[in-house]
């Protein structure tokens, strides 16, 4: 969402004036209130809701969308509108990009003047930039890659759930039924628990990147992402490899030298991510 906002200013100038040389050509919104605005939403296929104030900014009538009406709202003070909008001349004031709370999606506002009343009209951003060939925008592909990337986030934090409910349940069976308490006893959950907090922290990424929007600035994020799950890895192996020297501590010492290839690799793995976060903030 964030790069449809950019877009969105990159070409903002050349944008408003497409918006409003085409409601001036259209003429007279109100003239068209008997078909519920019909002309309009084919005139602007991004267009998602439209309503009529008073001159001191009480609703008039119902919300008006493409396929239904919403009657609650008439009677509402719009008042804080005016505060939203920024006149671009004497019939024409529009809003810089929100979320609306009407259809819970990012939009615009138009508001034009027509004799003794406000019209608004609430067009769609990623819609609106998608018509005039900002962006390559398909809704039907975005609601499936959505609802792919629900599903796999979500799953992915089943599994975690599955990953701290086994570590728990293995601890308290080792410890209770079976009466066994070893190294395996005291670091498997723990592994386990790590593990299942990666998981969970890589789940939590996706969904608040690709379903819900969560605000990012994503130069710095993607790296922090890949900081944060890298860590939980290493801590993971790290105790692997602990738990493998004191095996091999109590049993053969001839085989430490798998133990030292694991410690090897897990000294790897934090020299490289050490480049890593050197280089990506270099870039900044």
């Amino acid at each position: 969402m964030k790069e449809f906002i950019n877009v969105y200013e990159d070409n903002q100038e050349n944008i408003e004036k497409f918006i409003i040389a085409t409601l001036k050509n259209n003429g007279s919104i109100l003239a068209d209130a008997s078909n519920n605005y019909k002309k309009v939403f084919q005139t602007f296929p991004s267009m998602e809701l439209l309503y009529v104030t008073d001159h001191e900014f009480n609703q008039c009538d119902a919300n008006i969308f493409r396929n239904k009406k919403e009657l609650s709202a008439k009677g509402q003070s719009r008042a804080y509108m005016r505060t939203k909008v920024m006149q671009k001349d004497d019939e024409f004031s529009i809003s810089a990009p929100y979320i609306s709370s009407a259809t819970g999606r990012t939009c615009i506002t138009v508001m034009k003047k027509e004799k003794d009343k406000y019209i608004f009209i609430d067009l769609r951003l990623s819609a609106l930039l998608g018509r005039l060939g900002l962006i390559e925008f398909n809704s039907t592909f975005k609601e499936f890659t959505t609802f792919f990337y629900k599903a796999v986030g979500f799953s992915l934090m089943a599994f975690a759930f599955f990953a701290i409910i086994y570590a728990i349940f293995g601890y308290v069976s080792s410890i209770f039924i079976e009466r066994n308490f070893s190294l395996d006893t005291l670091f498997k959950p723990i592994v386990a628990l790590t593990l299942g907090l990666a998981i969970f922290d890589l789940a939590k990424t996706i969904l608040e990147r690709e379903v819900f929007f969560k605000n990012y600035s994503k130069e710095n994020e993607d790296a922090n992402v890949l900081t944060k799950f890298s860590i939980a890895i290493i801590i993971a192996l790290s105790i692997e490899a602990l738990m493998v020297v004191f095996k091999i501590a109590l049993h053969d010492y001839t085989q430490m030298i798998h133990a030292l290839y694991l410690i090897i690799g897990i000294a790897l793995i934090i020299i490289s991510l050490g480049i890593y976060n050197y280089l990506s903030k270099k870039s900044q």
